[in-house]
């Protein structure tokens, strides 16, 4: 199974942090976040890899060029930034085929069990499976309703509303069918999102699943310096 890992943030709200590194490679319990995805994904058995880069891609080739892994990865450097949606419309070539594949957003730091949206997924097949999890804020996501039933059909996505209806928000973890590229202008010129434009559009058609694990996404200093501590204590757990 492929996944593309979407990788190529500036990481604003860290720097200075990111003015002399990429948010991918942010040191977290001694190694890399990206080092942290590598390892998530050979466990859920992913086969081929591509990742987006925009913000220091060398210091990201040269992590890669280290690892050794069952995994084929791949890199794609964007001279600008696509976005979310737009990474995904270019990667047609990758993922457009008859199987399910990943997207995944790299700043999370996460443990969860990937295959869980798989298999719900193939229970329930949808253009897309979003991957959930319970906000503490929810007006600083993607926020989700889902109808009743176990098939968890997503009925209406706001992105980071300021008025939340749920606080089931997006996990940035999704199983994409390849119809989904259907659903994405190949020829934006500018960065295109896929939270903000492409998700609210697919009510209906998609559906979610609430992810088991730990989930962080380390965009801010202080949910960054939280990941580290809490990191600390689930890796010895």
């Amino acid at each position: 199974m492929k996944a593309l890992l979407l990788a190529a943030g500036l990481g604003t709200r860290l720097r200075p942090l990111t003015d002399s590194i990429p948010k991918c490679l942010v040191p977290i319990a001694g190694r890399p976040l990206l080092g942290w995805w590598l390892e998530l994904l050979e466990r859920e058995g992913i086969t081929g890899l591509r990742i987006n880069l925009h913000h220091f891609p060398e210091q990201v080739e040269r992590f890669l060029s280290q690892y050794n892994g069952p995994i084929m990865v791949e890199t794609v450097y964007e001279p600008e930034l696509l976005g979310s949606a737009g990474t995904i419309a270019a990667s047609r070539e990758f993922v457009d085929q008859e199987e399910p594949f990943y997207i995944l957003y790299g700043d999370n730091l996460t443990n969860v069990r990937l295959r869980d949206l798989l298999e719900h997924n193939r229970r329930y097949p949808a253009v897309l499976t979003v991957g959930l999890f319970h906000a503490a804020n929810p007006s600083a996501c993607g926020v989700a309703e889902r109808g009743e039933g176990d098939q968890g059909v997503i009925t209406s996505f706001v992105e980071k509303p300021e008025h939340p209806t749920s606080d089931l928000a997006s996990a940035g973890m999704f199983v994409a069918h390849p119809e989904l590229l259907g659903e994405l202008n190949p020829d934006v010129t500018q960065p295109y999102d896929f939270g903000g434009t492409v998700m609210p559009g697919l009510a209906g058609q998609m559906n979610g699943v609430i992810l088991d694990g730990y989930i962080r996404d380390i965009g801010t200093h202080e949910s960054l310096r939280r990941g580290i501590e809490e990191w600390q204590g689930i890796r010895h757990d």
